[in-house]
């Protein structure tokens, strides 16, 4: 049996599909030519609105690419001499009104940003790690040790003057507090540590704080120190100590009657240097009688 044969037989129906296309883009401009003809205002302003469409996707284009505003002298520079700059960018920016991206004029320069209803989705919170000064870590361990303490007792302690900026600085840290206020002329206040600073330095208490001999191996004490050397015990109860007030208003007049209770008024004084002086004569008469 004879096996049949096979014929190999061009298909040339993509040549034909493609034959087809060019004879149809050929006849566009053939269908244009006699609709320009019959209407040719149309036509031009088909075109004038296509030059008009193209200078403002210059414009964009250059706007998009620059990282920094533009001015109008530097976009005139994609355009036509005799164009208006400022009229062609007032028509972009009312083309993005209404788009999550805005054309915004600022410094008398031009520039695509984020709409301003829309800003809160590129927000970004980063912390600002902020290192503190010396002092600051002077005043924080005088606290962290000898609590709760005054802003004078700290000064004493350090032996300059404190700022009033470094107790601003730790309590906006969040590691120190205004405790209440000592009970002395003028009251000042007394400061002490907070639950943020034993959760920034890993301490379960106050009172594991490092002694005298932690600091020694640590290197950061001379080994020759003074034989009266100590170190206070810290302590950081929440209750008020016995000569502390508590910072409300209750505490303040408490106080003030407290001094006037012990305090003698300026008419008792008076008064009983009055009588001493009337005591005197009295006492000179005795004595001439005898």
């Amino acid at each position: 049996m004879v096996p049949p044969r096979l014929s190999i037989v061009p298909d040339n129906s993509r040549e034909m599909d493609g034959m087809s296309a060019n004879d149809d883009a050929d006849s566009v401009p053939d269908q244009a030519a006699p609709q320009a003809l019959s209407d040719p205002e149309a036509a031009v302003d088909r075109l004038s609105k296509r030059a008009q469409r193209e200078k403002l996707r210059r414009l964009e284009a250059m706007l998009f690419a620059s990282s920094a505003p533009l001015d109008a002298k530097a976009l005139s520079r994609c355009l036509e001499p005799d164009d208006d700059v400022n009229a062609l960018l007032a028509e972009l920016q009312d083309e993005y009104k209404d788009r999550g991206v805005a054309l915004v004029r600022v410094a008398g320069r031009w520039q695509f940003r984020t709409a301003d209803d829309l800003s809160y989705l590129l927000e970004r919170q980063q912390k600002e790690e902020r290192k503190l000064s010396k002092a600051a870590l002077e005043t924080l361990a005088i606290i962290a040790y000898h609590q709760p303490v005054t802003r004078a007792e700290i000064e004493e302690i350090r032996g300059v003057s404190t700022s009033p900026g470094t107790l601003d600085v730790l309590m906006e840290t969040n590691w120190i507090r205004p405790r209440g206020r000592r009970r002395a002329p003028g009251r000042p206040l007394t400061y002490g540590t907070t639950e943020s600073f034993l959760v920034h330095f890993g301490l379960d208490a106050i009172k594991d704080l490092p002694g005298l001999a932690d600091l020694k191996a640590a290197g950061l004490l001379d080994a020759n120190l003074p034989p009266n050397f100590t170190m206070p015990a810290p302590t950081d109860v929440a209750a008020l100590m016995p000569d502390e007030l508590p910072l409300s208003d209750d505490g303040d007049e408490d106080s003030e009657e407290e001094a006037q209770d012990t305090l003698p008024l300026d008419g008792d004084e008076d008064v009983e240097t009055s009588e001493t002086a009337e005591d005197a004569p009295n006492e000179e008469r005795v004595g001439e009688e005898e």
